[in-house]
């Protein structure tokens, strides 16, 4: 029989809502493989199995009182602890943050479980979200369930893992600049990064406010549109968030390819990229034509521009961000002062990681007089060509299709001595968050060592079904191929 944590996010939630087993026997599975795995692969960083429990057993009243369940009832999830959880530690994996209690929830959360959805509790990563392999955890190094020598991806390496681990059937991470995407691809999962402005930002811990986008990680296409129905939608708290009918995320799912333009840009695939993922690119590319869809080669030449451009926009964000942790409303605070100046240094020594200084001290170098013109205002006018770019393609293309990594996942400890390697290894994803447009990273083979490849499928602004339509088919043709 099969297990309950091998079960899609859909069919657990029509499984109970038919009564083929109860939201509390769901929570009790996930949480018995949470135990079971987490020795390993450390995914969460807090476990709330009572709030589960309790929440679990008030969906099984309600439906045993005849109420009509909401679409992710009973549905257990992760949630990235760079949320905010009222009554539950929020983190950011940060010694910054290591005992803050948020006195209210993300709207994001709070959407997730208006429609059902049982939080088991909150998931490592790097730390603020800076970094690309979820190493830079205070607390500890979350380790790929594919293979527990290699690293999650980051920064929402704790959902990817979690999910593909079986110990929840979905997670809400966050995207900076390729922070879901890429640790899906690692995983062997599926998330998106959706358009800006879609998802509430508020309760997300900013790191680079004009590029963060909180969106969902599962196991599928279909469990990814599912989720990204309850999230999408204008809340007053979030002034970036849009207001617009979003409609049904999963209404087209089944609609196809056919007559579907793509576009694949020469630049994905340039110097640097596996020979192994460009095949599984192509092959996919091979499958869309099969499948009825158009795909011819394009040029995107500002790509090259786009990843350092990301990184002063990022860190420019990130310093002015991280300038409230100063050790004096909440959070942490060095025993070591003598007066405030030392009160805020050495709080600010002592708190931070290495991964996170390092961003502060960039954000605070290209924002300094002298230097604001040569780089900041400069990378802003890049991020205008990159987005022209985008709009220029996506103006006759329906999606464009690339690599989401240059690699499969690398061996923990590889390289985090060397952080222009770990900074290259976004130079797929950072475009997307820089043009403000949304992306779909799903499976699409392995390579020689068995590891997950994942393609990203890029689309125009509020063009999430396009890319769910276009990942359901190949998602279908996949699985119909290994039948």
């Amino acid at each position: 029989m099969k297990e309950l944590t091998e079960y899609t996010a859909w069919s657990l939630a029509e499984g109970i809502r038919a009564g083929a087993f109860t939201a509390q026997e769901v929570a009790r599975a996930h949480l018995a493989q949470i135990a079971a795995a987490e020795p390993q692969v450390a995914a969460f960083l807090t476990i709330t199995a009572g709030q589960a429990l309790a929440a679990a057993e008030q969906i099984d009243a309600r439906r045993a009182a005849g109420e009509t369940l909401p679409p992710l009832a009973g549905v257990p999830m992760g949630v990235k602890d760079n949320l905010c959880t009222e009554g539950v530690p929020t983190t950011c994996a940060s010694k910054m943050l290591k005992t803050f209690i948020p006195p209210y929830t993300a709207t994001a959360v709070e959407k997730a479980e208006g429609a059902g959805a049982v939080s088991l509790g909150k998931l490592n990563m790097d730390e603020f979200a800076m970094g690309s392999s979820t190493e830079n955890s205070h607390f500890q190094i979350t380790r790929n369930p594919r293979d527990l020598s290699r690293v999650p991806g980051g920064s929402s390496g704790g959902a990817a893992a979690a999910v593909a681990a079986g110990e929840c059937a979905f997670a809400l991470g966050s995207d900076t600049g390729g922070s879901i995407r890429q640790p899906a691809a690692y995983c062997g999962v599926v998330g998106l990064k959706p358009t800006y402005g879609a998802v509430s930002r508020y309760g997300l811990v900013a790191f680079a406010s004009s590029l963060d986008q909180v969106g969902p990680l599962t196991r599928t296409v279909r469990d990814n549109a599912l989720v990204l129905n309850a999230l999408a939608g204008k809340d007053s708290r979030d002034a970036t968030s849009l207001d617009r009918d979003w409609g049904d995320f999963t209404a087209q799912l089944d609609s196809g390819v056919e007559g579907m333009r793509i576009a694949l840009p020469q630049e994905y695939f340039g110097q640097g990229l596996s020979p192994e993922i460009a095949a599984a690119i192509r092959a996919a590319a091979d499958t869309f034509a099969r499948l009825g869809a158009r795909v011819e080669e394009v040029s995107l030449p500002t790509l090259e521009y786009a990843l350092p451009a990301y990184y002063v926009i990022s860190s420019a964000e990130a310093s002015s961000n991280l300038a409230r942790f100063d050790g004096v409303k909440y959070g942490y605070r060095s025993p070591h002062y003598s007066d405030l100046d030392s009160l805020y240094k050495n709080t600010r020594t002592e708190g931070f990681g290495r991964e996170v200084k390092r961003r502060i001290l960039l954000g605070s170098f290209v924002l300094s007089s002298g230097y604001y013109d040569a780089y900041y205002k400069k990378a802003q006018q890049v991020r205008t060509l990159v987005k022209g770019d985008f709009d220029r393609i996506l103006g006759d293309f329906d999606c464009i299709l690339s690599p989401v990594a240059p690699t499969t996942a690398y061996k923990i400890g590889e390289k985090t001595a060397d952080p222009l390697q770990m900074y290259l290894g976004d130079v797929y994803t950072v475009p997307v968050n820089i043009a403000g447009v949304p992306a779909l990273a799903l499976p699409c083979g392995t390579d020689s060592q068995g590891l997950p490849i994942g393609m990203q499928l890029i689309g125009r602004p509020f063009g999430e079904g396009t890319l769910y339509r276009a990942g359901q088919a190949f998602e279908q043709e996949r699985e119909g191929e290994r039948q």
